[in-house]
């Protein structure tokens, strides 16, 4: 299961509101497709939610809706539940908490056996260097996107 993000319009979240079968094509683009409304946080999607709220499923508002928050658009399941939505005034308070916590700081909150214990998907983390790169990239990439223009797109995501 990898994290999947997408910025989109009303008008095309109202589309897919109607038309859900479309969305795995829409959360999934094709390879080659240069989409810059497009993120992939691969496997870190777990480790991310885990670190930022110190629990496998749950957390507060609005670090909970960076990976596990928002709105579900359809009761299929695409990974680990259905796909879900945040509104642009969301996106903006999920943006503000999200690049709050810089990623050193995020990965200061590691330890190994409680990650274990919780079973963070892919049950893998060992906490090294090469965790805390993977684990770092990915994150300042979603600190990124979700700093782009959230008065007017919605964001899409699925794991």
């Amino acid at each position: 299961m990898i994290g999947n993000y997408r910025r989109t319009t009303q008008a095309k979240l109202d589309d897919l509101l109607a038309h859900p079968e479309q969305l795995s094509s829409f959360l999934y683009p094709e390879e080659d497709a240069d989409d810059s409304s497009h993120l992939d946080i691969d496997k870190t999607w777990h480790i991310i939610h885990f670190l930022l709220n110190g629990d496998t499923w749950e957390g507060a508002w609005p670090l909970v809706g960076v990976v596990l928050g928002g709105t579900e658009i359809s009761d299929e399941d695409v990974g680990y539940g259905p796909a879900r939505y945040l509104t642009p005034p969301e996106v903006k308070e999920v943006s503000s908490a999200l690049t709050s916590i810089p990623a050193d700081t995020l990965w200061s909150r590691f330890n190994a056996d409680a990650v274990r214990r919780a079973e963070i998907y892919p049950e893998v983390w060992s906490g090294g260097s090469d965790d805390q790169s993977y684990v770092s990239d990915y994150y300042k990439q979603l600190q990124t996107s979700s700093r782009r223009r959230p008065q007017r797109e919605r964001l899409l995501s699925s794991t």
